[in-house]
């Protein structure tokens, strides 16, 4: 069994938790919080059996294996490397850091402690991007021209840390790295040229974000996060002998349907779900730790993530627009 604790007490956690107890292997025993009281609080609203006033604390606990960090995204370096340097193994929520130099950091830290570090994009482990990937790498389309999709919901809290510039906030970090990433995916390559345009929030964050990525030979992926929309998603890939439209690409449902158009011909396909996110990526990140499997997420998948968003956000503050070594 992998022993598990959690270090912040993040809304996600609520997706989080309930996968925790059902995965194989896993065992949800502590979280930690910045104060005794949130802690102890926390704990009993959600039946954890420990709580911690500290994240150190907690990490110096040998009776924890790994952790789930979920804090602001601004601490996600400095407590993934103190989780590294305590021998814990981490799925980090996303994004696990805004440099790509950090990713290295983590990387060498990572491989020096042998322990599993990965970031946690949980619709990587979902059947419904396997079944996009197997039908786009597998020829269906042809070969991909453009890439379309997009991340948006409504944020009416001013004080929400995703407006804050000081926690790593702006839509394009939050909901735009699955559109961002879900592009390298689909193509398999690294964009040789990003482009960005933003609307800024009073903060300083993007509040909403455009942005167009050029792969080599020439595919291209027009991307778009903002909080000043409705709840959707969506993705479409366009080849030159068709068409792939995937409803909730990001966060699938029991049941989906993709369509797939060809020769002037429409066909629904049918893709079974999880009945529980998260699930499956805590099982694989299980699986890495227990069984030497390799990571769904790489560290490489990782630095694309960090570099290019870096790039876009610096594209739409005025910089060249070019992805960068």
């Amino acid at each position: 069994m992998l022993r598990w604790g959690i270090l912040g007490t993040a809304r996600i956690n609520r997706r989080l938790i309930p996968a925790f107890r059902v995965a194989t292997r896993s065992e949800l025993v502590a979280v930690a919080s910045r104060t005794r009281a949130r802690a102890d609080a926390y704990a009993a609203e959600w039946q954890i059996p420990r709580a911690f006033e500290g994240y150190q604390a907690l990490l110096d606990d040998p009776a924890i294996d790994a952790v789930y960090l979920s804090l602001p995204n601004s601490l996600h370096v400095p407590w993934t490397l103190a989780a590294v340097a305590a021998g814990k193994h981490v799925l980090c929520e996303k994004p696990m850091a805004l440099l790509a130099a950090d990713i290295d950091r983590i990387h060498t830290a990572a491989t020096a402690a042998k322990v599993v570090v990965e970031e946690g994009f949980m619709y990587r482990h979902e059947p419904l991007t396997t079944k996009v990937l197997e039908l786009v790498h597998g020829g269906a389309l042809g070969t991909v021209r453009a890439i379309v999709s997009g991340f948006t919901f409504s944020l009416t809290d001013a004080t929400n840390p995703r407006l804050d510039p000081a926690l790593g906030g702006g839509s394009l970090w939050d909901v735009g790295c699955y559109p961002v990433t879900y592009a390298r995916l689909l193509t398999g390559r690294d964009p040789k040229m990003v482009f960005g345009s933003a609307q800024w929030h009073a903060s300083g964050v993007d509040e909403e974000f455009m942005g167009m990525l050029r792969f080599p030979g020439g595919t291209t992926a027009t991307i778009y996060s903002g909080f000043r929309a409705a709840l959707r998603t969506w993705l479409e890939v366009i080849g030159s002998d068709g068409s792939l439209t995937v409803p909730n690409p990001f966060k699938p449902g029991i049941r989906e349907t993709l369509t797939l158009e060809r020769d002037g011909r429409i066909e629904a396909i049918a893709v079974a779900g999880s009945p529980e996110l998260f699930v499956r990526q805590v099982e694989h990140f299980a699986a890495s730790v227990l069984d030497g499997a390799p990571s769904v997420v790489t560290h490489a998948d990782s630095r694309y993530a960090a570099a290019t968003m870096s790039a876009l956000l610096d594209s739409a503050r005025g910089a060249t627009a070019l992805y960068p070594e």
